[in-house]
Formats: C-alpha cells, structure tokens, sequence
C-alpha cells in the first residue's frame, strides 16, 4: 500500500478549542497558507481556514494530521472549481 492510498484510509475531522487550536484529521494536501488563511486538499474536498495569525504547528503526511493555532473565524468547504478560482485570486493578490 503506498502513502497516498494510507492517507485516505483515515477519517476526516476538525476540533476546535476555544477558537485557538485546531487540529484536521484527513487531509492529502496543504495547497496554500498564509496568517490569515489556509487551504487544505482533504479526503472529503478543500476547506478553507480563515482567521488570524494562524501557524502551522503540526503536519503528519503520513497520518494526515494538521494542527493549526491562531484566533479561527470560520471554516468552509469548496468544491475543486471554486478552489481554482481561489488559487487564480491569490495570484492575482500576490502580483497587485
């Protein structure tokens, strides 16, 4: 069995505590990160993390663990069209 059939053996999950610390079960792929948001390629589509200063404390590739802390505002699932527009925005953003 090689890494990437492991990784979506796991089940997908997020816990949050007290809006500060937030761990990601499931996840294949950090696409994109920044202090104030991160997209997240997971077994169950990209999820978006926004809030601020947000670090990245953990990754297990292997296990498909992230453990993210900072202040969270809010979480959302896209699907992979809108993630290519996100991608095309953050481009657009980095080159102003």
């Amino acid at each position: 069995m090689d890494k990437q059939e492991t990784i979506h053996t796991y089940n997908h999950g997020i816990t949050l505590t007290e809006r500060k610390n937030l761990i990601i079960t499931g996840v294949k792929k950090i696409e994109n990160f920044d202090s104030e948001e991160f997209l997240l390629d997971t077994i169950m589509g990209f999820l978006v993390v926004k809030g601020n200063a947000l670090e990245l404390i953990k990754l297990d590739t292997l296990q498909g663990t992230v453990a993210i802390k900072g202040q969270v505002n809010g979480f959302t699932y896209i699907e992979e069209e809108k993630q290519k527009g996100k991608e095309e925005s953050l481009f657009t953003r980095l080159f102003k």
